[in-house]
């Protein structure tokens, strides 16, 4: 089933989702507790993971990361698509980045 990625309010209200059906993203991210990238090293892939606004600017900074290994149309879609809803995170107040694992 892979990641689902939401955006939700401070009630839990999804705001927007997407998913990643084919698990594109886990190759994408640095491993597990990576000194370097302890905002990715520590999304959880079998739990949950839930990101605030204030932790965003360091997220988005990792985030980077990420971006720069994508390499398909479709890997590129998605992390674009997860970097845009971690943007409208950072700018809301009470928004939520939320990821999903199976």
């Amino acid at each position: 089933m892979g990641l689902g990625i939401l955006l939700t309010d401070e009630f839990g209200g999804k705001i927007e989702e997407i998913g990643d059906p084919y698990q594109l993203l886990p190759p994408l991210f640095p491993p597990e507790n990576h000194p370097g990238y302890p905002f990715l090293g520590s999304i959880d892939l079998y739990g949950n993971t839930v990101f605030n606004r204030i932790q965003m600017g360091r997220f988005l900074s990792e985030w980077a990361y990420v971006v720069s290994r994508a390499e398909s149309a479709q890997e590129k879609e998605l992390v674009a698509a997860i970097g845009r809803m971690a943007c409208r995170c950072r700018d809301d107040v009470h928004v939520y980045l939320k990821f999903i694992g199976d």
